[in-house]
């Protein structure tokens, strides 16, 4: 194909080759996979992860990329959605998975930087252009580029009808496995089976909570203020101050508990002094709620999350202690980790359908907020594709248009329990955040990396 330059002041990065990687081995006949309701909740945003190495010891950029040809179609034999295409059912309006092998996105590309010379604060500059491929023909794009000084990083973008964080963790996981010729820890479970119940029944207060939207509704939520996406660095002696301040009376908060309610008394002071109330919310994984066996759920390949959400005083949150604020966040998270929480919200999308179904605050539809999504399960430092571990991992989304603010914590790849956190906000957001006193939030650099 043609070689193509994409240019940010001096960054640049030239696109040499598109490749589609189709899954080998035996597979299923093609079919049609039917989403479930949970599936129907994810609202269809492009997740990306990145992840960025140093040198490899065997300095061959096209060795590497066809060893991690070769290894994805592999994995992509035991996901093999991931390699299908997702169409919208003409009756139901509702997306599916055509299983077909239409195959994944392979883009090859070089920049003319080195890996010290990257802007790792501003993920603006990395996103549609870049270091990430936006393809609508393809729910799964991944692009490897190289550095000029033989750093590589791989980018995967998935369509989230593909599945949440947990699902691509395997999707990630086996592919490492597979690459450094390991033995494969993950079955997956294709069978989207999370159903309602006959007859569906739920409680009223999620009507307060979720509402039917469409793709249209998506792409043009408002959203007044420039969203800038950030990345940073949180070493683990905050974190450990900020949940030695959480704690109640000996009884212990977790880092995220913690950490939110820092984030949330900084939020207030960000906000329009109109407001009187301000909302957070938290992201919460359904799979250990859902089945008293726990590991029966841990290879199921789908979305099964749903949103805890608290809204409180502007001047309670500012005039409260960390330990106030982090019992409010408590209280909230608690409410929704319980297998009737999950059932309800199943029958709820059930009783909604056809269609997409989305958080009201996530539409912009409850005033000022912000979302936090923990993922300190995700894999980070083990990620080894055969040339090495990684120097970061890290998440953001090439969405546009969100109707709150967003924050998501992975453990750093130093392994000395620091984090990373990718956040897209407003800019008063991202000025309170760097100007507090604490300096919990530092601004992603080279030094952060050990590069």
């Amino acid at each position: 194909m043609a070689v193509k330059s994409a240019a940010c002041g001096t960054f640049e990065v030239n696109f040499n080759r598109k490749t589609v990687i189709k899954a080998i081995g035996p597979l299923p006949e093609p079919h049609t996979l039917t989403l479930s309701n949970l599936d129907l909740l994810s609202g269809r945003f492009p997740v990306t992860y990145f992840y960025f190495y140093r040198r490899p010891l065997v300095d061959n950029f096209t060795s590497t990329i066809e060893s991690l040809k070769y290894s994805l179609a592999e994995t992509l034999r035991y996901f093999y959605p991931f390699a299908g295409q997702i169409v919208q059912n003409p009756n139901t309006g509702e997306p599916e998975i055509i299983c077909d092998n239409n195959g994944t996105l392979l883009v090859e590309a070089q920049a003319n930087i080195s890996l010290k010379e990257l802007n790792f604060y501003n993920l603006n500059q990395f996103l549609q252009g870049k270091l990430v491929t936006i393809n609508h023909d393809f729910p799964l794009q991944i692009q490897v580029t190289g550095y000029t000084c033989g750093g590589i990083s791989i980018t995967f973008t998935f369509d989230h009808a593909l599945g949440d964080a947990s699902a691509f963790s395997k999707f990630l996981v086996t592919w490492s496995e597979i690459a450094t010729k390991k033995t494969i820890s993950c079955s997956p479970d294709h069978s989207r089976h999370l159903r309602a119940r006959v007859p569906p029944t739920y409680d009223p207060s999620l009507d307060q909570t979720f509402v039917s939207c469409s793709i249209e509704d998506i792409t043009n939520i408002p959203t007044p203020k420039i969203l800038l996406k950030r990345l940073y660095y949180v070493d683990v002696s905050s974190i450990n101050m900020l949940q030695r301040l959480a704690d109640l009376d000996g009884e212990k908060r977790t880092k995220i508990e913690a950490f939110s309610a820092y984030v949330w008394k900084i939020l207030v002071t960000a906000i329009d002094k109109s407001h009187e109330k301000c909302m957070m919310g938290w992201l919460v994984d359904g799979r250990t709620r859902l089945l008293k066996d726990q590991n029966s759920m841990s290879n199921y390949i789908g979305n099964v999350l749903s949103l805890a959400f608290a809204e409180a005083r502007v001047t309670e949150l500012k005039q409260g202690s960390v330990k106030e604020v982090a019992q409010i966040v408590h209280e909230a998270i608690n409410k929704v980790t319980t297998e009737t929480h999950f059932l309800d919200l199943i029958d709820w999308i059930e009783c909604h359908r056809p269609g997409l179904m989305l958080s009201k605050i996530v539409l912009g539809r409850g005033g000022p907020a912000l979302v936090v999504s923990s993922g300190r399960r995700f894999p980070v430092a083990e990620l080894d594709f055969g040339f090495g571990n990684p120097v970061v991992g890290t998440v953001c989304s090439t969405i546009e248009k969100i109707g709150v603010g967003y924050m998501n914590q992975r453990q750093s790849a130093r392994g000395d329990g620091s984090w990373t956190v990718s956040a897209i906000l407003w800019p008063e957001m991202v000025a309170a955040l760097e100007s507090d006193p604490d300096h919990v939030f530092q601004p992603m650099d080279a030094n952060h990396l050990q590069l």
